[in-house]
C-alpha cells in the first residue's frame, strides 16, 4: 500500500506568525497562499493555515501514559535521527514545550520518543519517533 498525504486545515491568529513558525522553525515548505491562508509542506503532507482569530481557543487535556495531552493536535511520525534533530532545534530555539522531549510506554509495546508544543496560535503539535516503526500500531 502507498501511503497517500493527507490534509489538515487548521486556525490561526497570524500569518506571518504561522510562516515564521512552520516555515522558518520547522523549515516546512511554503506552497500556493493568498492573504487569508498558507500551504505548507509538513513532511510530505498538506497542511492549511486559515487565518481565522475567533476559532482560535483554548484546548482539554485527556491522560496518555500519566501525561496531560492537548487535545486537539497532530504531527508526523519522524524517524528517530529526524525527531533528535528537531528536538536540537527546539531547544535551541527556547519552544516552550507542553510535554518536553521524552519517551513514553517504555518497555511496552508501542514504544515512542515524543514531544508536544504550540505554534504561535496555540494549536498543539505532537512530534514522535520509533526505535521500530512496526510498532506504530501495536497493541
Amino acid at each position: 500500500m502507498t501511503l497517500r498525504p493527507f490534509h489538515l486545515a487548521f486556525a490561526v491568529h497570524d500569518l506571518d506568525a504561522a510562516r515564521a513558525f512552520y516555515g522558518e522553525l520547522l523549515g516546512c515548505a511554503e506552497g500556493r497562499s493568498s492573504d487569508d491562508w498558507i500551504d505548507f509542506d509538513f513532511h510530505g503532507h498538506q497542511i492549511v493555515a486559515h487565518q481565522a482569530p475567533g476559532l482560535v481557543a483554548d484546548r482539554a487535556r485527556t491522560k496518555v501514559d500519566s501525561e496531560d495531552v492537548p487535545v486537539p493536535h497532530f504531527g508526523v511520525v519522524l524517524t528517530m535521527a529526524e525527531w533528535d534533530a528537531l528536538k536540537t532545534r527546539l531547544e535551541a530555539a527556547d519552544v516552550d514545550f507542553i510535554i518536553p522531549p521524552t519517551v513514553r510506554f517504555k518497555g511496552k509495546p508501542g514504544e515512542q520518543a515524543t514531544m508536544f508544543f504550540r505554534d504561535p496560535s496555540g494549536n498543539a503539535l505532537e512530534m514522535k519517533a520509533f526505535a521500530d516503526d512496526a510498532m506504530l500500531f501495536a497493541t
